[in-house]
């Protein structure tokens, strides 16, 4: 379940983010559009697939590291993003300050929206937790 939901929310929220900066990329300013632009949704989307499996298969084999694995996830994340967007400063000629700029956005975005799901499944797994209590007495 918890697989589900946060691939669909966050399949609907990278792909309208990637298409409003897409278009208003290609429309509004397409002097700064580069050819390596569909990498950076691309990247951070299969990211939060990773993600979810990382947190999924913590979740059932050892549910007492989840913090773990939120701060792992994030620190991997920072790492690969560095890693690229060192590789792109360092290979790639074409509009590095939008690159930069345009990562940085989705970068925070994704760590915006994970960090929120993964709020309110703990909150709920607290009620859940707390409610199972009171039953059980």
């Amino acid at each position: 379940m918890t697989i589900r939901m946060f691939i669909t929310w966050y399949t609907l929220y990278i792909f309208v983010f990637a298409w409003v900066v897409g278009l208003t990329l290609g429309m509004g300013f397409p002097s700064y559009y580069f050819d390596w632009y569909p990498f950076i949704p691309i990247f951070f989307y299969l990211f939060g697939w990773f993600y979810i499996y990382m947190f999924e298969t913590c979740r059932i084999y050892a549910p007492n590291k989840r913090q773990l694995v939120y701060l792992g996830m994030k620190a991997i994340k920072l790492i690969l993003s560095i890693s690229i967007l060192l590789f792109y400063s360092v290979k790639i000629e074409e509009h590095k300050t939008a690159f930069f700029l345009i990562f940085f956005l989705f970068y925070l975005l994704s760590m915006i929206f994970e960090s929120s799901f993964f709020i309110k499944f703990e909150k709920n797994r607290k009620i859940q937790v707390k409610d199972k209590k009171t039953t059980d007495e």
